[in-house]
């Protein structure tokens, strides 16, 4: 069997498993046979935990088409590539708010591009944690929130079985498939989640295939912070 072949056959049973936990997933399903969820990846530049973490601080509280204009001008730095740790350390600071990023975002990331560089954490560690542990330990991070750690996971280490409770555009598209009169909590999205488990991520991209056939638009619009 080979890679590809894999792959397709853990998202078949993947779909199957959400078509029946789930009426409204199944109904998007059915109405996408040909979705493929990571398609929308391919559009990133290639990124390793560091670079997934980078690319979520960036994109706090700004739209998809602001946080792609800040990291080109981030990779026009870097002879265009993200930077490891090292190499973001290595630039003055002030070059990096010349880029779009705000003070906050530049401190976030030099303070984790120094625990990364120095020892104090490592991201072959990291990467091999559970879900749960990953994100305590980033969290611990000033300015690094559950929603930029949930992306992370989803991105870099393409973790099946993560939520993004936080996104507003997540829980605007869950009011929309669900028919719900108000805007979801991020308790109420984990609460309608459970069901999806151990299939969240999928269910996620659902969701978000969704708000983008809506607006013809990408459907991250609008990030919570952190």
């Amino acid at each position: 069997m080979t890679e590809d072949s894999g792959r397709a056959m853990r998202l078949q049973q993947a779909r199957g498993y959400l078509h029946n936990a789930d009426p409204v997933l199944a109904r998007l399903i059915d109405d996408r046979p040909a979705f493929d969820p990571q398609a929308w990846m391919a559009r990133l530049p290639p990124m390793d935990l560091y670079g997934a973490l980078l690319f979520q601080v960036t994109g706090q509280q700004l739209s998809v088409q602001a946080t792609r204009r800040t990291l080109a001008r981030i990779e026009a730095l870097f002879d265009g590539h993200l930077p490891s740790p090292i190499e973001l350390l290595g630039v003055e600071p002030g070059k990096l708010r010349e880029a779009g990023l705000s003070w906050r975002k530049i401190n976030t990331l030099r303070d984790l591009a120094e625990r990364l560089s120095d020892g104090r954490l490592n991201q072959n560690v990291l990467s091999g944690l559970p879900d749960d542990e990953l994100l305590a330990q980033l969290t611990a991070i000033p300015g690094i929130g559950p929603w930029t750690v949930q992306g992370a996971l989803l991105i870099a280490l393409h973790r099946e079985d993560v939520v993004l409770p936080g996104d507003l555009a997540l829980r605007k598209a869950v009011q929309a498939a669900y028919q719900l009169d108000h805007l979801p909590t991020q308790q109420e999205v984990l609460a309608i989640a459970e069901k999806w488990r151990p299939y969240r991520s999928l269910a996620t991209s659902y969701l978000f295939s969704a708000a983008f056939d809506r607006t013809e638009a990408s459907p991250v619009v609008t990030r919570d912070a952190g």
